[in-house]
């Protein structure tokens, strides 16, 4: 091996692991930015456009998750635990694949009617991105980890308030809609979209362990 090769062992690793975390946090604000947008539009044309860019997105996404992975097999020093790391990539990983997921159901199952409650849940997805690009952006100095703790318990706030709107806008859909087929594209959507916030808590779960192993 080379004396260079040797050296990048030891490199300290926050110049490569952090600005790709932040990448990847940035990327989900975008994202869910995005869907929000997707949600609000009523032109089918203008909304294709918007979920082709979300798709874009995720791919970048996975790039991103990809090259955490790379720098994982290459280095021996890293920041916090190796572990933790591959966690908390797969966690914005998952985010990003709801995302992308709600957008591709509602133009796959060719939904017509926006309800509210869709673009409430579309609302928290954001609002849990946003949450989440905060506690990575604090992640890399330790002395932020009040800053941590509150963008994760903001999350936690974001993925309670969807579970709300997802649970009544599922009994809604069983009291008032007669159609089975439109019942369960909906909910589907529901389902994925509450999900997506679930993700972000799962996210806010790694920041919290790392937050805790590392102050």
């Amino acid at each position: 091996m080379q004396l260079n090769s040797i050296f990048q062992f030891f490199v300290p690793k926050d110049k490569k692991f952090f600005p790709l975390f932040e990448q990847a946090s940035g990327n989900l604000v975008m994202m869910g930015t995005l869907l929000v947008k997707y949600v609000n539009t009523p032109d089918a044309a203008s909304r294709e456009s918007l979920r082709l860019e979300i798709e874009d997105l995720e791919h970048k996404g996975d790039d991103i998750t990809h090259q955490i992975a790379m720098e994982l097999s290459k280095n021996f020093i890293t920041p916090f635990d190796r572990e933790d790391i591959h966690y908390l990539a797969n966690t914005i990983d998952d985010i990003a694949d709801y995302i992308h997921g709600t957008a591709n159901r509602i133009n796959f199952y060719g939904i017509k009617k926006i309800t509210p409650p869709i673009i409430a849940l579309a609302d928290l997805i954001l609002e849990g991105c946003e949450n989440v690009d905060r506690g990575m952006k604090a992640l890399k100095n330790m002395a932020n980890v009040d800053q941590i703790m509150d963008a994760c318990a903001r999350i936690n706030d974001v993925e309670d308030r969807a579970d709300e709107v997802f649970d009544k806008a599922v009994a809604d859909l069983f009291e008032h809609e007669q159609d089975a087929k439109e019942l369960i594209k909906y909910k589907e959507v529901l389902q994925n979209m509450e999900t997506a916030t679930d993700s972000c808590k799962d996210a806010a779960a790694a920041l919290e362990a790392i937050a805790v192993k590392n102050a």
